[in-house]
């Protein structure tokens, strides 16, 4: 018998970190002025997430001689 908590973890849980590629194409969807409902739309992953990929990459972006890296989103 499975507890409530369990339930909710399943239900709940994390999901898959992106591939580089998938991250890449959300990049370039962004370069080629897609809004970021747009670019939700056509790779179907959540607006939040969309957001979060372009905030991090011009962070990044701005930032390029840090010593942080892509993989670590």
């Amino acid at each position: 018998m499975q507890t409530a908590s369990t339930n909710i973890c399943e239900r709940m849980g994390r999901t898959q970190e992106l591939s580089e590629l998938k991250r890449g194409t959300v990049i370039g969807c962004h370069l080629c002025n897609k809004s970021i409902r747009e670019i939700s739309l056509l790779l179907n992953i959540p607006q939040s997430t969309i957001s979060d990929i372009i905030t991090k990459w011009k962070q990044l972006e701005n930032n390029s001689n840090s010593a942080t890296k892509w993989k670590a989103m």
